[in-house]
């Protein structure tokens, strides 16, 4: 982070500065860092205390100052800062954190790459980062900081180093795309595609079409949209947004597309991709179609921003995906497992599914899946979907854990799946006593479901098995 003065501070969240004592200097006095955990203070940052429904940041806040903090944001107006310690009374600090994040966005003038999407924002992050670092020095989200907090503190990151941005955008209720697309600013925004994650809260597709459509809302003028043009709800944008769009998908009716895809198994895939009229060959180090859409929209990015056709395949060979996300390991058993528990929705479990597929090579194939949560309505239909998809996936085993995944069970069932091949388990626990037995040598496991899942937990039990 660039230093910020304290006055600069409070002007740009429209709060009220309060100090112990009156100083001559307080003009000079900067702030070198932000932080919402008191544990992780240094010396001279702004500390932000956040509330949520178990904890109240404010508790923190003397333990912030002892730590280092030179000021603090806060709701409450019953507390005096140390001497040579500042507070800045705000009405929301969350809201504080945002309208500082902001700010400080303005303070540069550098592209951002924004992302957002029902599956794939991180993998596509990822991938865009790593094609555009093979020219710029390139800031990108880190870990699951999308939300209303974590792009604030990822904006926070940028400095005077860096070329260009590329922001992951996540959320769950309408409003949230909003807010983030006015602190980012984005001059191009992506959209994976339009699947059925949040739909509770949300109530159909077309709410999922509008609430990430607000990444268009704050869209530079000038900027352009970079959409999967075989997603029929993103087709329908076309006449609809005053925004240069590029499509891309594996119609040839896209302005970007891959042909001649051929997959490798645990090597990844390799296509032919059409740019403009150009066309270049490259080899995807992660398996799945998935990947494909992926890295072509690195590849419209890439040339967007002055790439060579060369820079482009080396940041798309060197791609490496985030931990838990399709990550594909060998444990002392030789078992393969395809760790992919961060997140998951019925486009997300099937293209797990084909992963799997892909890359058993004639070793038995079990899938592990469990919850997707914030499904709703939606939440029996969906489960039972993925159930039936992993029977077309010819699977040969199929273990299903939580309460939901027992819909699993039942679409697969009923898509003819030989009920000896389907269990179900209601915790881990149930599946630990099984799975110790139940695995071989050389057995191709795929372990994933929604994050409240927690089934990294099962992944490490696998890798311990001898």
């Amino acid at each position: 982070m660039e230093p910020l003065k304290i006055n600069e501070i409070a002007s740009a969240v429209k709060g009220k500065l309060i100090q112990n004592q009156i100083r001559s200097d307080e003009n000079e006095i900067v702030i070198t860092g932000v932080s919402t955990d008191s544990r992780n203070i240094s010396v001279g940052d702004l500390f932000i205390p956040l509330t949520g429904e178990n904890f109240d940041g404010h508790d923190f806040i003397q333990q912030a100052y002892e730590k280092g903090a030179k000021a603090c944001f806060s709701e409450k107006n019953d507390f005096l800062p140390p001497e040579g310690k500042f507070l800045i009374q705000v009405e929301n600090t969350k809201q504080a954190l945002m309208d500082l994040a902001e700010y400080y966005r303005s303070l540069f003038s550098v592209p951002v790459v924004a992302i957002t999407g029902s599956v794939g924002k991180t993998s596509t992050k990822d991938m865009i980062a790593s094609v555009l670092s093979q020219h710029y020095k390139v800031l990108k989200t880190q870990g699951n900081y999308n939300n209303e907090i974590g792009v604030p503190l990822t904006i926070f990151q940028l400095n005077k180093e860096h070329e260009l941005a590329v922001i992951e955008m996540g959320m769950n209720h309408f409003g949230e795309i909003h807010n983030l697309s006015k602190i980012a600013k984005p001059d191009i925004a992506v959209i994976t595609n339009i699947g059925v994650s949040h739909i509770e809260n949300l109530g159909s597709q077309e709410g999922i079409l509008q609430a990430k459509s607000e990444i268009f809302d704050y869209l530079n003028k000038d900027g352009l949209a970079v959409l999967n043009g075989d997603d029929a709800f993103l087709r329908t944008l076309k006449e609809k947004i005053p925004i240069e769009i590029v499509y891309f998908g594996l119609e040839t009716t896209n302005q970007a597309y891959a042909k001649n895809i051929r997959f490798l198994g645990i090597d990844g895939t390799e296509a032919d991709f059409v740019l403009n009229e150009q066309e270049v060959h490259v080899q995807i180090p992660s398996p799945g179609k998935h990947m494909v859409y992926n890295a072509l929209s690195a590849a419209v990015i890439g040339l967007k921003l002055d790439l060579s056709l060369e820079e482009i395949q080396k940041g798309i060979f060197t791609y490496q995906a985030s931990k838990m996300r399709m990550d594909i390991l060998k444990t002392k058993k030789n078992l393969w497992i395809i760790n992919d528990v961060y997140n998951a929705s019925p486009q997300s479990m099937k293209a797990a599914l084909d992963v799997l597929n892909e890359i058993s090579k004639g070793k038995r194939k079990i899938a592990i899946l469990g919850d997707m949560l914030e499904m709703g309505f939606y939440s029996e239909q969906a489960h039972k979907e993925v159930g039936e998809y992993a029977v077309q996936s010819n699977i040969d085993y199929l273990l299903c854990v939580g309460t939901e995944a027992k819909h699993i069970a039942q679409g697969a069932i009923h898509a003819g799946m030989d009920k000896n091949r389907v269990m179900t388990f209601w915790d881990q626990d149930t599946l630990w006593d099984t799975l110790e037995h139940f695995v071989e040598s050389e057995d191709t496991i795929l372990v994933k479901a929604s994050r409240g899942m927690h089934l990294e937990n099962t992944v490490e039990k696998l890798k311990e098995v001898e």
